[in-house]
């Protein structure tokens, strides 16, 4: 017998397919929405079958490519909506953040109008946002969901991004459905997110800060971004903006002094601010050199316990 039935966006990503995995280990019945069926459904196919011992042979991730293949009869106890082009996968341009903002937006849409229609309406709608909603205006006061006493937002693109994208999703909020926008940090695990981005230069011993290090880096283990989502799925009690962040943010400084001594080698080669600029333009400026000291004060003072508080234990698991 199943035990909830999901409706997930953006399935196949780094935190879609680790979430994917514990409900399947838990027999609930998972519905994705995918631009390629095939591929996705490979994709969970590949991953069931490296674990199979794991999962019971009936666990299988249905797949769909519109929200018009969902029977008028069928319902869902959760959605939830992780999709969304990459935001660090290419240089910003006009056409690129157009890109980024329709993959967002787009989706969002059609959701609201999938659910508005909806006989049976979803207990709970989980959206995606990012800790970009909070701009780049620089400060080292610690920020919650209310947004800190500087203020929330700024007109920088990833703040911007992350407005319309809530914005969309207070949609469906109005349907009186309970409504959490997941402010996701960087997340970190194995094989996959921000980390494998960063290994190599620092495997051969050449990482090191980026720009003067003090921007602040708010990140979350994979297993905890996952247990959070679960966490706010199942307690009634929670809704709105969630800071999906572990409760020991780091400045970049402190992050690469520890990623290296994690891995044994030494991290003192900078990428000064201007190299940066140069490489990656805007899109540098604002994920690379700003960044803010954001802390997940709705979710503790809910109860829910971290596994990985410290950036050093995390990092440990992860590289183990």
């Amino acid at each position: 017998m199943y035990q909830q039935r999901y409706l997930i966006t953006g399935g196949s990503g780094f935190i879609g397919t680790a979430l994917i995995k514990q409900l399947l280990l838990e027999n609930n019945e998972v519905t994705v929405l995918t631009r390629n069926e095939v591929k996705t459904a490979k994709h969970f196919a590949t991953l069931i079958d490296a674990e199979r011992e794991e999962y019971q042979t009936k666990n299988k991730v249905k797949t769909i490519a519109s929200l018009d293949e969902i029977n008028p009869d069928q319902s869902f106890d959760v959605i939830i909506n992780l999709a969304g082009q990459g935001i660090a996968d290419k240089r910003w341009n006009d056409a690129i953040k157009q890109q980024l903002i329709d993959s967002r937006i787009k989706t969002t849409q059609a959701l609201y109008e999938y659910i508005k229609e909806a006989t049976v309406k979803p207990d709970v709608f989980i959206s995606g946002s990012a800790l970009g909603y909070y701009g780049i205006t620089e400060t080292d006061d610690a920020i919650d969901e209310e947004g800190g006493s500087n203020g929330a937002t700024d007109d920088s693109f990833s703040s911007h991004l992350c407005q319309l994208w809530e914005a969309e999703a207070k949609n469906i909020e109005a349907l009186g459905i309970r409504t959490c926008y997941l402010r996701t940090g960087i997340v970190l695990g194995k094989n996959g997110g921000a980390l494998a981005k960063m290994l190599p230069p620092f495997k051969m011993a050449l990482g090191g800060p980026i720009g003067n290090g003090k921007q602040w880096m708010s990140w979350i283990h994979l297993e905890d971004i996952v247990g959070l989502i679960r966490f706010a799925i199942n307690n009634e009690s929670i809704s709105g903006p969630i800071n999906g962040t572990a409760p020991e943010p780091v400045t970049n400084k402190n992050f690469t002094k520890t990623l290296g001594k994690t891995l044994r080698r030494p991290a003192i080669f900078p990428m000064p601010a201007f190299v940066v600029k140069l490489l990656f333009g805007q899109m540098g400026e604002e994920l690379l050199l700003a960044g803010k000291q954001i802390v997940p004060k709705k979710m503790t003072q809910a109860g829910f316990q971290f596994k990985y508080s410290r950036l050093e234990n995390a990092l440990k698991d992860i590289l183990a």
